[in-house]
């Protein structure tokens, strides 16, 4: 009996069906089930074998897949329940990369052959190696009994059909394995990005003459971006505040840890409370010599306000300078700036003082803020939010407004100007509104 093609109109109808059931499929046991259906339709077999010499040392080969098997495994996720031979008729076809057709399949097999059980009673078979870098590492056989052939003509367009659906099913397993990957790095980050933000200020405090409020946002699961207040007890039993704002350079989970490395080195400066100068400079000893080695850095800028004379003392490394609107004008607090924090480790730091006026408006910000690119442009196209939109976001908030108003009215612009897409850079905003 001879198993001849069918008609082209037959097959084409076949193989439509088949591309359109595996077209959505996104599990590989289910593309081969879908593949081996079809198969059958084009070749009426009922006997098949598949075998993979994937992560296994030569000769050896496993069979995955065999119409003989009694119980169904899965060769992905129950690869140690698979048999695993050496040698014989099957161990030539698997590592002779290369399609096999054998006609005289009985005079070949020996009783003592390791595949014995899987070709007994076949008289025919044909094999088709699926490539990875020129070698056949899975390998379809189809198996024919006595009485049965197959149109050798057929042949060509199978061991097409064979290795293109070999490809379609291991990106399919990659596909998957790639997604679990993922998954479980996004729930690391998630706990990274859990970590950091408990790092920052739950609340805000309560300062006699400020009224505060913030926004953070990062562009992945963790950020770099770091914003802290020190309560600094005075002589007179008074108060003062510190002011910190930090942007780690990169994103994600490096820029999380040396994120947390800057805040603990801050938190556990010794002695006396140090002036912003002093401090930036202690800090930046610490990560220059210990913590930045590979090239990294931290912009920062550190102020420490007395709310009984409205005096700021701060100190700036490399970071944007907040900025103060006073009615109309507009004041920049960048004084005497060094390099950002991380690249040298003797670097120095001037004080300077900025006195406020009661309704001055104190803007702390990252750049990822004002160089946040317009939503739906080319990257190519480098217009960014800027200085002047955040400026004029704020002024539209209205003159004594509360600061929570002011740091909604900037990102409402800048989500209207990127619109809505997630941040590229981290944000972090603090508005300090003085009574």
């Amino acid at each position: 009996m001879l198993y001849g093609r069918r008609p082209w109109e037959e097959e084409l109808e076949i193989v439509d069906r088949v591309m359109k059931r595996v077209s959505d499929i996104t599990d590989p046991e289910e593309m081969v089930s879908e593949y081996w259906n079809g198969i059958a339709e084009l070749i009426p077999t009922d006997d098949f074998l598949a075998l993979s010499r994937r992560n296994v040392e030569p000769p050896e080969y496993l069979i995955t897949r065999s119409s003989r098997f009694t119980e169904h495994f899965n060769p992905w996720e129950e690869r140690h329940r698979l048999p695993r031979l050496s040698g014989g008729v099957l161990g030539e076809i698997a590592y002779a990369d290369r399609p096999i057709v054998i006609d005289d399949l009985p005079a070949r097999l020996r009783a003592d052959d390791p595949g014995h059980f899987y070709l007994e009673g076949f008289q025919s078979l044909i094999a088709f190696p699926q490539y990875e870098r020129g070698k056949g590492v899975n390998i379809g056989i189809s198996l024919f009994p006595p009485g049965v052939e197959f149109d050798r003509a057929s042949v060509p367009i199978m061991h097409w059909q064979a290795s293109l659906f070999g490809r379609g099913t291991q990106s399919l397993v990659l596909r998957k394995q790639l997604t679990a990957a993922l998954a479980a790095l996004d729930r690391e980050l998630a706990v990274v990005g859990e970590i950091q933000r408990s790092l920052l200020p739950q609340t805000m405090p309560d300062i006699p003459g400020v009224d505060l409020a913030t926004s953070y946002a990062t562009s992945a699961r963790a950020g770099g971006d770091y914003y802290d207040f020190f309560p600094i007890a005075r002589s007179d039993g008074g108060t003062n505040w510190g002011f910190f704002i930090a942007d780690v350079s990169g994103h994600g989970t490096p820029a999380a840890v040396l994120m947390a490395i800057t805040h603990a080195i801050a938190h556990t400066r010794p002695g006396e409370p140090m002036p912003p100068g002093q401090l930036l400079a202690y800090v930046n000893s610490h990560l220059a010599r210990s913590y930045t080695t590979g090239g990294n850095f931290v912009t920062a800028f550190y102020g420490v306000l007395d709310p009984s004379t409205r005096v700021l003392t701060y100190a700036v490394a490399g970071h944007n300078p907040p900025i103060v609107l006073r009615g109309e004008r507009v004041e920049h607090l960048d004084g005497d700036a060094g390099l950002p924090l991380g690249l040298v480790p003797n670097e120095r730091y001037g004080d300077a003082t900025f006195t406020f006026t009661e309704g001055d408006v104190a803007l702390f910000y990252t750049d990822g803020i004002t160089e946040a690119p317009r939503g739906g442009r080319s990257p190519y196209e480098l217009e960014q939010f800027g200085e002047g939109r955040m400026i004029d976001a704020a002024r539209r908030a209205g003159r004594g407004c509360n600061a929570e108003a002011c740091v909604r009215s900037i990102d409402e612009d800048l989500r209207a100007f990127t619109l809505g897409e997630s941040p590229a850079d981290d944000r972090t905003l603090v508005v300090a509104r003085i009574l």
